[in-house]
């Protein structure tokens, strides 16, 4: 019978951890685990009214706006990333959607990225269609666009722009044969309902993300969301668990809030099918352990980056 989010979100919890394990282990190696390094090109001054992101000038942030980063800056520190260990890099501008005097820098950044025998990511916000053959053409092997939550719950955190705008998006980078990383945000107030349901709308779609990123919001201050509560951490496991048997292919990535999180706690993720990070200790804005904690953590669990992999291969 085909499971839906709901049937194993609902799960006792060491059924749906023995479920989300057994179809890691028929996927990918359990002991290897994707690095990825987040770098922001273009940071502050976003006029979007995203209720969770310190750099929007709608929603109260104070975050000043920057200039995009030049192309030779970007390409060191994609040098320094490599060398630590990482083997995809992700590059993030806080746009509503690339103006075109700015495409040619970005495009240098994605033919730079991969010459260094990386796999290159980038968030740019929405595309149209010229700039989504532009991205294909210099070589971008993966987009990210993040549904952020669900469809109902939506409204309640961003007004500047829809879920289907994002959808929409989304169906651009497919269609141009880009990999689409996509995933959400949770602890933002939203119900276990709606984090089912973010977790349904990634599986339904037409191919499932190649990336799938979750997030534990991590309370910017000035942000509308600057005083959430925290979510309960097995919330968290149980969202990942969902995506990973939903996904089986995909890789589900324990992104932001991993500064916030114990030990156990991320052992359980990994547990659960997370088979990605982000490395370094910074994520656009936010915090992240630094390479020395992440490497103590892969030490005391037994695991190991993983090796790199032909650029574009989504495996």
């Amino acid at each position: 019978m085909h499971s839906t989010a709901q049937d194993l979100y609902t799960l006792p919890l060491m059924d749906l951890l023995f479920r989300a394990q057994s179809v890691h282990r028929q996927n990918f190696d359990p002991n290897r685990i994707q690095c990825a390094k987040l770098l922001s090109i273009k940071t502050g001054g976003c006029g979007e009214d995203c209720a969770y992101c310190a750099q929007s000038r709608r929603n109260g942030a104070t975050l000043p706006a920057a200039k995009l980063l030049e192309v030779q800056k970007v390409l060191a520190e994609a040098q320094k990333a490599k060398e630590a260990g990482a083997t995809r890099y992700c590059m993030g501008a806080a746009w509503r959607s690339p103006k075109d005097r700015d495409m040619p820098a970005v495009l240098a950044m994605v033919e730079g990225v991969k010459a260094l025998g990386l796999e290159t990511c980038m968030t740019l916000g929405m595309l149209d269609d010229r700039q989504v053959r532009q991205l294909k053409a210099a070589g971008l092997d993966y987009y990210n666009h993040n549904i952020d939550t669900s469809e109902r719950f939506y409204p309640s955190v961003i007004s500047t722009h829809s879920f289907a705008d994002r959808l929409e998006t989304l169906d651009r980078v497919r269609a141009a044969g880009i990999n689409v990383c996509s995933g959400g945000i949770v602890g933002m107030g939203e119900t276990a309902d709606d984090r089912i349901s973010m977790i349904q709308t990634l599986a339904d779609l037409p191919e499932p993300p190649q990336s799938v990123p979750i997030n534990m919001l991590m309370p910017m201050a000035d942000t509308p969301l600057a005083d959430a509560a925290p979510l309960d951490p097995i919330e968290m496991v149980r969202t990942i668990a969902t995506a990973r048997i939903l996904m089986p292919k995909s890789y589900v990535r324990l992104s932001a809030g991993r500064s916030a999180m114990s030990d156990e706690l991320q052992a359980m993720c990994f547990f659960a099918g997370a088979n990605s990070i982000f490395v370094g200790d910074t994520l656009l804005t936010a915090e992240n352990p630094d390479d020395s904690a992440d490497a103590r953590l892969f030490a005391k669990l037994g695991l190991r980056p993983e090796a790199p992999r032909p650029c574009g291969d989504a495996a």
